[in-house]
């Protein structure tokens, strides 16, 4: 996919604009948050523009998990406050993201942070999960 003009993240993969690199390679460049839900919060970013998991090749994007899974484990070492991790994909707007190439959020997590998602976690009726299983599994012969 083409880059798109104005795209921040595609700046500072190709160095146009400022960014606290953590990690950098061929495929990702990992960088802090400026918008950070707690200190330490990471964006892992892959270097070619994807907007979102659609649009990325599962090379590149089992690359960014693996370097997601490196920065989280880092973390827990870093002295910074960590007492958990999360790691974080927001893929589309109706799943909350903002910036639209691809990019995946590992934070600390510590008791008192202010990070919450809310929802209705009831438990759902097998036959409805039978039902959504079959509908994934018709998606995964679709690829």
């Amino acid at each position: 996919m083409d880059e798109p003009e104005g795209c921040v993240f595609c700046a500072i993969v190709a160095g146009e604009a400022e960014a606290s690199v953590v990690h950098e390679d061929d495929r990702v460049v990992a960088f802090m948050d400026l918008g950070a839900v707690t200190p330490g919060h990471v964006l892992v970013v892959p270097r070619l523009h994807a907007v979102g998991l659609e649009d990325l090749d599962e090379d590149t994007g089992a690359h960014v998990w693996r370097i997601g899974h490196r920065v989280g484990r880092a973390l827990r070492r870093s002295g910074l406050r960590c007492e958990g991790v999360n790691v974080f994909l927001a893929d589309g707007e109706a799943a909350f993201q903002e910036i639209f190439h691809f990019h995946l959020h590992v934070f600390p997590r510590f008791d008192g942070d202010s990070f919450r998602i809310s929802a209705d976690w009831a438990t759902r009726a097998r036959h409805l999960l039978d039902e959504e299983a079959q509908a994934v599994r018709r998606g995964l012969a679709g690829l």
